[in-house]
């Protein structure tokens, strides 16, 4: 299983619109919280072992309406 976040920059008051899309609509998604600074949202994702994460971001999260711009972070490991 593979980790990854994605920092996802909205239209102007589409926010809370785009979490509620991101959580309802996107399967891989395992979390949504809004985020102060230059992004408006940060999204955890759970992918399967060989999934693209590539072509995860640009087709199933890029492509949903009201997102302008998104910035991927992979994880290596997490620490309990």
């Amino acid at each position: 299983m593979q980790t990854i976040f994605v920092m996802v920059k909205c239209a102007l008051g589409e926010a809370y619109k785009v979490a509620d899309c991101l959580v309802q609509d996107v399967e891989k998604v395992s979390e949504v919280h809004s985020i102060s600074g230059q992004y408006d949202l940060l999204v955890k994702c759970y992918l399967e072992d060989g999934t693209d994460s590539g072509r995860f971001v640009t087709e199933e999260i890029q492509r949903l309406a009201g997102i302008r711009d998104t910035f991927t972070l992979i994880a290596y490991k997490a620490f309990a």
